[in-house]
């Protein structure tokens, strides 16, 4: 399935008989190389870690009992970010939706270096903590935005595609997204004192 992971990586559809002949393996390449990315996607709208495994859990099962039904017609990673999406704005709609924790948001930009001394990697730690606590903070409509675009790579036609928003109303959002994150991280700098 090397094949297929490449396909993956590049972005690239491919064909609906290779799906429907290794469906199998397929599905756990799938699930190995987009379980932690729709997690972090999830996460960013239901802001609880549990809830947002459990909801990617369904998107893999939805996966594997629509995956013939898939056209192909666009790539497999936006399809799964759409349904995942969808999941979650369901989710929030629904009476269940009561309660929210706050989990360590670190996780969402944290990118391993093994050359940095064990000082360097708190001090990056920080950093990323306050950032993606900024994120969080923002609406959902500039939050979900921020994780497709920055963390994801999705482009703002793929983001488009999936969401149903013109690409014009998405870069606006992108803007006031980075405005208001700006503006929160100066006051968080003028409070701490910097």
């Amino acid at each position: 399935m090397e094949n297929f992971r490449k396909v993956l990586q590049e972005k690239q559809t491919f064909s609906l008989e290779s799906l429907r002949l290794h469906k199998e393996e397929i599905m756990e390449e799938v699930v190995d190389y987009f379980g932690d990315r729709l997690t972090r996607v999830a996460y960013t709208y239901v802001k609880d870690w549990g809830k947002a495994e459990d909801i990617v859990q369904e998107v893999f099962i939805t996966c594997y009992s629509k995956l013939e039904t898939f056209r192909g017609e666009g790539s497999l990673k936006n399809w799964l970010y759409k349904i995942t999406v969808n999941r979650c704005k369901d989710h929030l709609k629904s009476w269940a939706h009561r309660n929210i924790w706050f989990a360590n948001p670190f996780t969402f930009f944290k990118q391993e270096s093994n050359d940095q001394t064990p000082e360097l990697r708190l001090i990056v730690e920080d950093e990323y903590n306050q950032l993606a606590d900024k994120i969080l903070q923002l609406p959902l409509k500039y939050r979900e935005l921020i994780i497709l675009f920055y963390q994801e790579e999705m482009s703002l036609n793929e983001i488009s595609e999936m969401l149903h928003i013109k690409t014009s109303t998405l870069k606006s959002r992108l803007f006031q997204a980075r405005k208001l994150l700006r503006v929160q991280l100066e006051k968080g700098e003028e409070a701490d004192g910097r």
